[in-house]
């Protein structure tokens, strides 16, 4: 495709003010130090490096650890080898207690509706309190401010740790009881002590 006008994720001269990029995406402000092309190979990379799922949840391939030793080296090596995996765990997890609690979705709606009302007033014109000029990252503060409040009545502090301790056990579960390849195995013997 030689024009940029149907790509969503063009975000070559993304700018906090819109100009340059074509796609939807270069038009949204973004941290410095990251970009959209950022973003996307990153999910690619990980994306790329999952394990098959059928051999992530093959019952054949759990068995009780001989000793600690043996459960820490699984630990180890299973983490490096399905990395990724537990990377979308972790995603789908969070996607799930968004979207199972309704009052949490519409406190993260109303976050980013504040920090996009705020990106698009800033464009218009300078924000001025009290005779002092609010520059973005001030007026950013002001909204996470004000949005703590309907995150604690949305539970988003519970649902944090809920995510945190689901996703520690399901993955600490799966690495510590999941068997190593041979490959594995072997390379691990072959390990000077």
């Amino acid at each position: 495709m030689d024009s940029k006008a149907g790509d969503l994720f063009s975000a070559d001269d993304a700018h906090p003010t819109g100009t340059g990029g074509a796609g939807i995406m270069a038009k949204l402000w973004l941290p410095k130090g990251f970009s959209v092309s950022m973003a996307k190979e990153w999910i690619d990379r990980r994306r790329v490096s999952i394990r098959p799922w059928a051999s992530f949840v093959d019952q054949r391939k759990f068995s009780k650890p001989r000793n600690f030793g043996d459960m820490c080296q699984r630990v180890v090596k299973n983490v490096e080898t399905y990395n990724s995996n537990y990377t979308f765990i972790f995603l789908g997890l969070i996607l799930y207690c968004i979207i199972s609690s309704p009052m949490l979705l519409i406190a993260l709606a109303v976050f980013a509706g504040a920090f996009y009302i705020i990106h698009l007033k800033s464009l218009e014109s300078k924000l001025v309190v009290l005779g002092k000029e609010l520059t973005v990252p001030h007026q950013m503060s002001l909204a996470g401010a004000v949005s703590l409040p309907v995150f604690w009545l949305a539970g988003a502090g519970a649902a944090v740790f809920w995510v945190l301790g689901a996703t520690l056990f399901v993955i600490g579960s799966h690495a510590a009881f999941r068997e190593l390849e041979g490959s594995d195995m072997e390379e691990l013997l072959m390990e000077p002590v």
